[in-house]
């Protein structure tokens, strides 16, 4: 076939081709139309058309039909259902392309299941790796968010329950390799090239390049492994992920969190004890890399929380004890338990439910603290001396999202005094304002640029109408590409960094849906009917 029918045929379309061989699991290609893919780094950088019939006539940025990465006929009917009743054109259009980016785009390998046989039983069944967008990686914690939004159709969709069901034992092989780490190249059955990171970090406890992506130890990224699973249960009432390899998975998890309960200095003796997870990265940027040789600042014994060297921004802590990642664990800890006494793991599930309590417990007798403006609020870190740093950042957990993620609900007194606290500029360093913009950031990407995913979350967690439609329409005026960015520069909302990040379009997605069942008229109009997606 000509390279220029085949131009022709694909012309609208996407998918990175640059970062490693493409292997599309519905519509197979031919390799020419393989190559006339458009690598959708570079796509999602332009504005193409059709556009929207709104004011900001924003453009269709979903790839072919032939080009993407995998295709669900449940989630189309969605889109259609969703976008027919939206009264926005322009809030249609983003939701068209933002629901369905992780398939359209990030899906780089998925088998149904492997032949491969081996005596442990390694990358058996069903496989997925999911890459972050720009980055031909996956993060646990990203990959997780990403296909959150899919779970609750994963119970009459079989072939995105088998997806899914492949994304966790991706993850449980990552976990298995290397559980202090958050982002992973692809597994060698793919065939996936990986991709240099280039940092040349020290690390301890050490690890395969080919394996591992960067080596990050955050709280959150275990998690969120959990949380995979536990919603795949949850909406499908399926254990068939709790295998031996799963299960070893889960045993590396318990390890590392034991492991970082531990104190800097034994509480008897006073002597040091160090950490069994190190980090040093040549940089110039100090959240980077971790201070003292690698092991962060100290941290006292006896308070129950768990370390984490890092935050879900992959930003270093300043005090190891990351309050949203530890209200985090304690919750997917306690939904755990649902889920092995389904599968008749009670000992496991006896165990699981004792650390979720012992957790909860820890986070509100030393993450709760007492601010002379707000009241009793949650810290965003502690160390178990007494010192806290009081913040929020923009990434997820957070401590805004702690509803969301089923830690409290949005009307216990210390959430609402903490969420005024980090929603505003008195209370909150990284809360940023600008002639354009205002919401969250962090020290991430630096003082002037705020994350539309607080932005969101701030929706989500909200009751107020005028607030949620602030919010939702401060997102749509600075997504002009018609997908939604990772930061947004708070003077110049057209200034804003990485147009294809797959989880933001995720968040986007799900406060779309959140409207859609809790405040429809907002959406829909008035005397609207909810939509509830199951």
């Amino acid at each position: 076939m000509a390279i220029r029918h085949v131009l022709a045929a694909c012309a609208v379309f996407t998918l990175s081709s640059a970062m490693g061989a493409f292997e599309p699991v519905q519509n197979p290609l031919s390799d020419d139309y393989k190559l006339a893919c458009p690598d959708y780094a570079s796509y999602s950088k332009h504005r193409h058309g059709p556009y929207s019939e709104g004011r900001l006539r924003l453009p269709y940025q979903r790839p072919a039909p032939t080009c993407r990465t995998f295709h669900s006929d449940t989630v189309e009917k969605v889109i259609t259902d969703v976008t027919e009743r939206m009264l926005d054109p322009d809030l249609a259009r983003i939701f068209e392309n933002a629901f369905p980016n992780t398939l359209d785009t990030t899906v780089r390998w998925h088998v149904d299941s492997t032949k491969k046989k081996s005596e442990d039983g390694r990358w058996e069944g069903p496989q997925s790796f999911i890459v972050t967008g720009d980055i031909n990686a996956e993060w646990l914690r990203d990959s997780t968010n990403q296909l959150a939004g899919y779970q609750a159709l994963a119970k009459k969709d079989k072939k995105l329950a088998n997806l899914i069901h492949g994304a966790i034992n991706t993850q449980a092989e990552f976990v298995i390799a290397a559980p202090y780490c958050n982002a992973f190249q692809p597994p060698p059955l793919s065939g996936l090239a990986p991709t240099p990171s280039g940092q040349g970090d020290s690390v301890q406890p050490m690890y395969q390049m080919d394996e591992v992506f960067e080596c990050k130890y955050e709280l959150d990224s275990l998690a969120a492994f959990l949380a995979l699973g536990n919603e795949f249960y949850e909406h499908t009432g399926s254990t068939a992920f709790v295998t031996p390899r799963w299960e070893r998975a889960l045993e590396t998890l318990l390890l590392v969190l034991d492991a970082q309960m531990r104190p800097t200095f034994d509480t008897d003796k006073g002597s040091f004890v160090g950490n069994e997870y190190t980090f040093q990265r040549r940089t110039n940027t100090g959240t980077e890399t971790l201070s003292l040789a690698g092991l962060g600042n100290p941290l006292n014994g006896g308070t129950g929380l768990i370390r984490s060297a890092f935050r879900p921004s992959d930003d270093a802590t300043i005090l190891g004890f990351l309050v949203p990642a530890n209200a985090m664990m304690s919750v997917e800890l306690k939904r755990l338990g649902a889920v092995l006494k389904a599968a008749n793991k009670l000992k496991f599930a006896a165990d699981v439910l004792d650390r979720a309590d012992r957790l909860e417990k820890a986070v509100w007798e030393h993450g709760v603290v007492e601010h002379k403006k707000y009241g009793r609020v949650f810290a965003y870190e502690v160390d178990g001396y007494g010192s806290q740093i009081m913040m929020d950042d923009a990434n997820l957990p957070s401590l805004l999202a702690l509803p969301v993620m089923g830690f409290v609900g949005r009307d216990d007194p210390v959430y609402k005094n903490t969420r005024r606290m980090v929603l505003s500029k008195a209370g909150n360093p990284y809360f940023l304002t600008g002639d354009d913009f205002k919401g969250i950031g962090g020290p991430h990407i630096g003082l002037q640029h705020a994350w539309p995913m607080a932005v969101l979350v701030q929706a989500m967690t909200s009751e107020d109408d005028d607030e949620i439609t602030r919010c939702v329409q401060m997102v749509r005026n600075a997504s002009i590409l018609g997908l939604v960015h990772e930061s947004i520069n708070v003077d110049i909302n057209r200034d804003y960094t990485r147009s294809w990040f797959a989880w933001a379009n995720s968040v986007f997605s799900m406060t779309i849906l959140d409207l859609a069942k809790r405040k429809p008229h907002l959406i829909f109009g008035s005397g609207a009917k909810p939509y509830v997606v199951e």
